[in-house]
């Protein structure tokens, strides 16, 4: 069978990390790259020999391809994501969805209408210690969820501007709202609080800084999110998820599982790499271009589940935050 011939929209941090993870597959060709920045989607195309485009309508009118990977900034990415299903083909695209619902439920219909393949980029549902946490929590439904995504701001401008990136719920901390429903199941928001903090570094922000959200599960287990983007670096990602008798730590970025079952915890810390979860991922996503059993975990319906999740928290916070202190409120 022919190698499946795979596009790219975009030239930033995340299109490197699918373009080296795809660079392993001996039946996928990188054809296309389109960008603005024509500069650094030369530099990306060296190493793969694929030809540069200056926007994603040429790459589509121009190229032959089986599947289009979108990967820009939430504020930027649903025109190309839709104009990618509407031509019949498979896409893949990073979260969040978009910065509201219009945006992200017309694609949704689209890849209906069209009957294509989808995949959205929440790719920590393929570590091997969510795996084991899922097999566990089995035995032991959840009673309580803590979540938490304590940080840093990223270096690009348009993060700090919610127009832009829908804040830090909605653009990051989602992957922990996503693990959340992933193992414990849906669940809606009934309260959030949060607050903007000045800081000189960054004079035209206008996100929330810390949030905490509450949220109540339809199993009847109840659960927070904590969030703050203040740290000069990452100090914690994941969950903590207790029922009866066991509890659960499970930290994502650099992937291990704490079980305590009695007295004595527990650490599984499979080996790892960064890449690994966007390999499994990417690798699930292409065997289904290709026609192989569907092993995607993370499909456009369920990843709108998500956003719809954090968008709610999001204006649940914005909304205590003015009530708060409305001179500092956006």
């Amino acid at each position: 069978m022919a190698a499946t011939r795979v596009g790219i929209v975009g030239s930033g941090w995340i299109t490197r990390v699918h373009l080296s993870v795809l660079a392993g597959f001996d039946d996928v060709r990188v054809v296309g790259i389109a960008a603005r920045n024509s500069a650094a989607a030369g530099l990306l195309a060296e190493s793969s020999g694929a030809r540069v485009f200056a926007d994603y309508r040429s790459m589509l009118d121009a190229a032959e391809l089986d599947a289009v990977f979108v990967c820009l900034p939430p504020y930027a990415a649903v025109e190309p994501a839709l104009a990618v299903v509407e031509r019949g083909l498979a896409l893949f695209v990073e979260k969040p969805l978009g910065v509201d619902e219009d945006g992200p439920a017309r694609i949704a219909r689209a890849i209906h209408d069209k009957g294509v393949v989808a995949c959205v980029g929440y790719q920590f549902r393929y570590l091997d210690v969510v795996d084991r946490a899922r097999e566990l929590l089995q035995a032991h439904p959840a009673q309580l969820v803590i979540g938490s995504w304590l940080g840093d701001t990223p270096g690009a401008r348009w993060w700090t501007h919610k127009d832009q990136s829908g804040g830090q719920i909605v653009e990051q901390a989602t992957h922990v709202f996503d693990l959340a429903r992933y193992l414990v199941g849906e669940m809606e928001p009934v309260a959030a609080s949060g607050r903007r903090v000045p800081r000189p570094a960054y004079p035209d922000s206008d996100i929330l800084d810390v949030t905490e959200t509450t949220v109540r599960f339809d199993s009847g287990a109840v659960g927070s999110f904590s969030t703050t983007s203040l740290l000069p670096g990452l100090h914690r990602a994941g969950l903590d998820i207790m029922s009866d008798g066991l509890a659960l730590t499970l930290e994502v970025l650099d992937p291990r599982l704490i079980v305590r079952e009695g007295t004595e915890p527990k650490t599984i810390k499979p080996p790892s790499e960064f890449a690994t979860p966007y390999e499994r991922q990417n690798r699930a996503f292409i065997d289904a271009v290709r026609g192989k059993p569907n092993r995607i975990r993370s499909s456009y319906d369920d990843s709108l589940l998500t956003h719809h999740l954090t968008l709610a928290a999001s204006r649940l916070a914005e909304a205590s935050s003015r009530r708060v202190n409305p001179s500092t409120a956006g």
